[in-house]
């Protein structure tokens, strides 16, 4: 069985599940799913200036509404169990939890703790973090150990 490390942070779309369910043909994958919600990620202003760059003036406009902290992480175990359940529905081993510390040190020790064979890091994209190579993907190429996956979702939650 193939085992893969998900960095997600927000809930699987189905057009997501599909992707990375198909990503190995019939081999049967594990999926160790870590999430770590929007609002407790890069600040703000880091979020707003990818909503531009995305042309989604609106969400940039919203930006002061993401929840933050604690509301933050109950809205993250929704999006986990969300997605947990579409992973499982479409026939894939799947268990997961939500990052409380920093994420790629949590990435780090679950490779390690469970011999993964991939990390693949889904999220939407991240232009500022991306350009200076300080997104989850491209920090993690130089720590894991493994290879590393980088996709954007495909449609919002």
């Amino acid at each position: 069985m193939f085992t893969s490390v998900l960095m997600i942070e927000k809930a699987l779309t189905s057009a997501d599940v599909e992707f990375v369910t198909t990503l190995h043909g019939d081999e049967q994958v594990a999926f160790h799913v870590l999430l770590q919600p929007r609002g407790d990620q890069a600040d703000r202003l880091l979020r707003a200036i990818d909503d531009v760059a995305l042309g989604e003036l609106d969400d940039a406009v919203r930006e002061g509404e993401t929840p933050e902290g604690q509301e933050a992480y109950s809205v993250g175990e929704r999006a986990l169990e969300v997605s947990l359940t579409a992973l499982r529905a479409s026939g894939a081993q799947a268990e997961g939890r939500l990052i409380e510390n920093h994420p790629l040190e949590e990435l780090k020790a679950l490779v390690m703790e469970i011999a993964a064979d991939e990390v693949i890091v889904l999220t939407d994209p991240h232009y500022v973090e991306e350009f200076f190579h300080r997104d989850w993907a491209s920090r993690a190429r130089h720590k894991v150990g493994v290879p590393v996956l980088k996709l954007f979702s495909h449609s919002k939650a």
